[in-house]
């Protein structure tokens, strides 16, 4: 028991100085500057330090971002005009391959930006950079005098790099949400969404949700439902298959169009694979669609052709459409909870299909089998039933 409550201990003591290592307030610069206000931003592992004199509307920074490697590169802005990415002004820094720092000032004009060198809207010196223990800190002094508040719009950022260039960050996840307001005189930062930013991000959750569920579960479900329940109830399965495959399509093609409505509100942020799979599955699905109209009659020469196109066409949405699901996970980055949950649908999914199998194929089997005793007696007995042919007796057989 003593045991227990010493390891206890220890590890609420090592628990808490992983949480005071963390705070702002406990840092301590080594260049012994010293910073009055300082915040713990809450996305990306960073931190702001900064001292504020009201009177020269000067402000004295220092961002950190810790836990990063040297093949990546760090941002801090200030947005004068809004609360998202485009117009920020902002301080970037990144470790060269050859060793040394790089930082400069880097106006954002698009989303398309590289993130060039420029002069920001508002003077900046003393601006320097340092990494060291997978820590990027970037010092710089900012003439705020054409502002006229003391609250301003921040973002901070980290994308990796393409050689010695700052290269495209995530667009989801953390990487969406790292803005706030920052309040230079009261010391305080809040993290603050903008309307947009939190539409736009309410519709990625909404546009990956609609496909996982339509392409991602309800198609293969219902592929089950045509491949297995024919045997046992026919012709129920087709007006099941029929009604539960259009209710697929219907809300696959809502998370389509969402799709769609997010590229056009992000102009140069473009997943080209993720998107060329969405349009042919939608294409794919919708062929499939309009073929039920052409759907010859079981007993017509043409039918087993069109049998062919239809599972052909069936099993490639549902294939495309599952690895356009994980090509989704991917840019939304979402917690890995969600991941496992689809894969462990995906299994279920499999193992479910694998027993079916056995089960249709016992039954088949046990069909045919009486069909055939029972034409065995039939045509001892000299009892026979012509097809219309005039080739003898018709042969029933069960297929899957």
């Amino acid at each position: 028991m003593l045991r227990g409550f010493l390891i206890s201990c220890i590890l609420f003591s090592l628990f808490v100085s992983s949480t005071y290592a963390q705070s702002c307030t406990k840092y301590n610069f080594t260049s012994n500057q010293i910073f009055t206000s300082c915040s713990d931003l809450p996305y990306l592992n960073s931190f702001l330090h900064w001292n504020y004199d009201p009177s020269s509307k000067t402000a004295k920074i220092a961002f950190r971002h810790t836990k990063i490697a040297s093949t990546r590169w760090v941002a801090w802005a200030i947005n004068p005009t809004s609360q998202g990415m485009v117009g920020s002004q902002a301080l970037v820094a990144y470790q060269k391959s050859d060793g040394k720092m790089r930082v400069y000032t880097s106006p954002v004009t698009s989303y398309q930006t590289q993130l060039q060198e420029g002069n920001l809207s508002f003077p900046v010196s003393d601006l320097s950079a340092t990494y060291s223990n997978n820590e990027v800190a970037i010092f710089a002094t900012l003439k705020l005098d054409k502002f006229n508040s003391t609250i301003v719009n921040q973002v901070w950022q980290e994308g990796p790099l393409s050689g010695d260039s700052p290269a495209m960050h995530d667009t989801s996840g953390v990487n969406v949400q790292s803005a706030g307001a920052l309040r230079l005189l009261s010391g305080q930062s809040k993290t603050t969404t903008s309307g947009a930013a939190s539409s736009q991000f309410n519709k990625k959750n909404l546009h990956g949700l609609l496909n996982a569920v339509s392409w991602g579960i309800m198609m293969p479900i219902g592929i089950l439902f045509a491949r297995y329940l024919k045997v046992f109830s026919d012709p129920a399965w087709f007006y099941l298959h029929s009604i539960w495959q259009i209710t697929a399509y219907v809300i696959g093609v809502a998370g389509w169009a969402t799709g769609l409505q997010l590229g056009s509100e992000s102009p140069g942020i473009q997943f080209t694979v993720h998107r060329t799979i969405g349009i042919v599955l939608f294409s794919l699905a919708t062929l499939q669609a309009s073929a039920m109209l052409l759907r010859p009659k079981r007993d017509h020469k043409h039918r087993i052709y069109w049998n062919i196109y239809h599972r052909s066409v069936g099993y490639s949405i549902v294939v495309l459409g599952i690895i356009n699901i994980f090509k989704g996970l991917n840019i939304l980055n979402p917690e890995n909870k969600w991941r496992i949950a689809y894969i462990g649908t995906l299994i279920g999914l499999g193992i479910i299909a694998a027993f079916l199998e056995v089960i249709t194929w016992c039954v088949v089997i046990k069909r045919n089998k009486s069909v055939t005793t029972v034409e065995k007696n039939t045509q001892g007995q000299g009892l026979y039933e012509t097809n219309g042919y005039g080739n003898g007796t018709t042969r029933i057989h069960y297929r899957v």
